[in-house]
């Protein structure tokens, strides 16, 4: 279309809804876990969806997705990013409807779950054992996270955002062996580990029954060097 801007008609084109989906991962019970939400009404209604909505007029995605996560699981503090944009003509029955997911790892001890206005129950679930069916085209979004999260372990420090701030060397593997679906050798993870200077002590320890466990945390002027699949032996 030609001319100036006093010329512009957008009505001129159809204009498809724009939605976040956020994946929200955290460690809990020894198993990765992911945040869905049941919803309240059509469509879908009774299935099991990642958080989301619609995005405001005024904000931005990154905007849109923290407010969604405040809103269903009161999450504010978050390591978050953009996924991939899903855009199937028929992916939602409303309307013509495009969605930038979102992936975000929390510590299970900073979430306090509620529901938000189109949900009727918000929940944790374990990736291994997922409802049979989710919404939209959710077990995709779902698939492509935790693949992302994998790779992610590979060359950044994304693993340590699953951990309280203190944590122990067997529990930092423990969280990379969880993740990645696989036992690592414990030589070689220590060794990676130090090769990588992403961790130090606190100089504390905590009581376990036995042998005091020396407690660590991320440093944060370190460059993640950690390679995930190198730690294997």
């Amino acid at each position: 279309m030609s001319g100036d801007a006093g010329s512009y008609d957008v009505t001129h084109y159809e204009r498809p809804s724009v939605t976040v989906d956020v994946v929200l991962f955290a460690l809990r019970d020894q198993e990765l876990q992911v945040l869905l939400v049941r919803r309240s009404g059509w469509p879908y209604q009774g299935y099991w969806a990642i958080p989301g909505g619609f995005v405001h007029m005024e904000e931005s995605l990154d905007e849109a997705a923290l407010r969604e996560l405040e809103e269903e699981a009161g999450v504010s503090d978050v390591y978050l990013e953009q996924l991939y944009t899903f855009g199937g003509p028929d992916r939602d029955p409303r309307t013509r409807v495009i969605t930038v997911a979102y992936m975000a790892v929390v510590s299970a001890d900073q979430i306090s779950l509620r529901a938000g206005s189109d949900a009727a129950e918000a929940r944790w679930w374990s990736m291994s054992a997922l409802p049979g069916r989710l919404a939209f085209d959710h077990a995709e979004i779902l698939s492509y996270a935790l693949t992302r999260l994998r790779y992610k372990l590979e060359y950044t420090a994304v693993g340590f955002q699953l951990l309280p701030e203190e944590f122990t060397l067997p529990e930092l593997q423990t969280a990379y062996e969880i993740i990645l679906g696989e036992k690592l050798d414990k030589a070689n993870f220590r060794k990676k580990l130090a090769r990588g200077n992403v961790v130090e002590s606190t100089g504390r320890y905590r009581e376990t029954g036995g042998r005091p466990a020396e407690l660590y945390r991320y440093r944060e002027d370190a460059v993640a060097e950690v390679k995930a699949r190198r730690l294997f032996p």
